[in-house]
């Protein structure tokens, strides 16, 4: 099964990151949980544009991504797991886990970092939020993400199959999340103690401080609730919230060559978590 799926990886993350959009979109058209202030065909060219740029970013900037270093690291017994004499599926399972605590660390520090905030901000820039606001990341937050990651990999020593089920889990859940649809209240939530939902996202949105600075999770919904960042609702509610930050208000600033420049952009506005009032 692990010969299986190296093999076939770039098939199946397309596989994956096509059939889980297609999917989302249309539940979005079926049954959309709130009207977008902006035309879709706007929005989908700048934040689909930015997919296709990020990806011939990393292409050109890391020839081996983060599961061809785990198979490196693998040969050369790098890292914790290839050091330790655990059971295979226990390694596996551990680090999805570890990976993905390591991404819900990261975000917590994108926002609480002010010149890391001005690049992470694009993401938050989105007038709306549907599945395509779950890939609108500046290129520049990418490459640092990826390095990260890769530096992860190299310390943790994970299965190169983990590394590929935790990029695969991601890309689909970061869509998932975002997805501009709803889900029976009751079912929300049941699934949010397995998995971040739309709604439960979708707090991470508003334009409300407090509440664009928690529910950091992207996959795994256990680290909000165990570090104290979790929210359950919005407190004007999901109809009522306001999505975006203070800064880019302007219809225009959502144009992908407009996106680009946002981190140049003076000023960090009102959402680092240290943020200082000052006189």
């Amino acid at each position: 099964m692990a010969k299986f799926l190296l093999d076939n990886e770039t098939a199946i993350r397309l596989g994956c990151f096509f059939g889980v959009l297609a999917l989302m979109m249309f539940l979005e058209l079926i049954a959309p949980k709130r009207a977008l202030s902006q035309s879709r065909a706007v929005r989908w060219y700048a934040n689909l544009g930015i997919v296709a740029l990020n990806t011939a970013v990393l292409r050109l900037l890391f020839p081996v991504a983060a599961v061809g270093l785990a198979m490196l690291a693998a040969d050369r017994d790098w890292g914790l797991f290839n050091n330790l004499s655990v059971p295979y599926w226990l390694a596996v399972a551990a680090s999805v886990a570890i990976l993905d605590f390591a991404i819900y660390l990261q975000h917590v520090m994108v926002h609480a970092v002010p010149l890391l905030w001005r690049l992470h901000r694009m993401h938050h820039a989105d007038l709306d939020i549907d599945v395509t606001t779950g890939a609108r990341f500046h290129p520049v937050e990418i490459v640092l993400s990826m390095v990260i990651k890769m530096a992860v990999v190299a310390v943790l020593g994970p299965p190169a199959v983990a590394v590929m089920i935790f990029e695969v889990l991601l890309n689909a859940t970061a869509m998932f999340n975002h997805a501009n649809f709803g889900l029976p209240l009751g079912f929300d939530r049941w699934l949010r103690l397995l998995v971040v939902t739309p709604d439960m996202h979708r707090v991470h949105h508003s334009l409300l401080a407090h509440e664009t600075n928690s529910n950091f999770g992207f996959n795994l919904p256990w680290w909000d609730r165990l570090l104290g960042t979790y929210r359950d609702q919005p407190e004007k509610g999901h109809q009522g919230m306001t999505i975006g930050i203070d800064l880019f208000r302007d219809p225009g600033a959502q144009h992908l060559h407009r996106m680009l420049m946002q981190p140049f952009h003076e000023g960090t506005g009102d959402y680092a978590i240290n943020r200082r009032t000052r006189d």
